[in-house]
Formats: structure tokens, C-alpha cells, sequence
């Protein structure tokens, strides 16, 4: 059951935007999971050996890199949002707002469910 929901993390996170970063809870909302942004979190934190998943475009409900400590505790993450064009200091992202990606707002959740069944 938890390797379903991960897989559908995984195929939300595929299709966010170069340049463009969501958070868990966008993503967690979007699958009908509202309440498992956590979740959300782990299935990230598990996606670290799959290179086709964009792990360092999900970030907190205020654009902190919460998940940097899974990339090595190197600055990898922060590194490869700065080589899209997204501008991070002390860990924060600049001009959030800009950045963010709600899959609310640019995936029919209806259709995109329907797919996965």
C-alpha cells in the first residue's frame, strides 16, 4: 500500500517544471491525501536512488530545503534548484511564491487519478 502511494508521488513529482518547486502538502492535496504530507516526506526520502525523480523540487510549506540532509549533507539540493534558476539563501528559496508548483492548479487531479487505478 505505501509503495502504491509512493509511486504516486513519484509520478506527481515527474512532472513538476524545471524551475519550479511544491511542497509535500501540494503534493499530499493532490492525491487526496491531504492530511499526509509526511508522508509525502518519507516516499522523497526513499527516492534517492532513482535518478528520474526530481527530489530537489519538493520542498516545506515555506520553501526550506527540509530535505537537503537526504542528499549527502552536501549542498546537492540547493545546487541543482540554483542550476534551474531558483535563487536560495540560508536554505530558504527567494521569491517562493514565483517558484511554486501546485499540481491543483496545472494537472486534473480527476483525470490523473482515474489513470493510476
Amino acid at each position: 500500500m505505501a509503495s502504491e502511494f509512493f509511486d504516486r508521488v513519484y509520478t506527481v513529482v515527474r512532472l513538476i517544471p524545471e524551475g519550479k518547486v511544491t511542497t509535500y502538502g501540494h503534493i499530499a492535496r493532490f492525491l487526496g491525501a491531504g492530511r499526509s504530507a509526511r508522508v509525502v516526506g518519507y516516499a522523497m526520502n526513499a527516492s534517492h536512488s532513482d535518478q528520474s525523480i526530481p527530489a530537489h523540487r519538493v520542498v516545506n510549506r515555506i520553501g526550506v530545503l527540509t530535505g537537503k540532509h537526504f542528499f549527502g549533507g552536501s549542498t546537492l539540493m540547493q545546487d541543482l534548484l540554483e542550476s534551474e534558476g531558483v535563487t536560495v539563501v540560508e536554505d530558504q528559496i527567494q521569491e517562493f511564491q514565483k517558484h511554486l508548483w501546485d499540481p491543483m492548479e496545472h494537472l486534473n487531479q480527476e483525470e490523473f487519478l482515474e489513470d493510476l487505478i
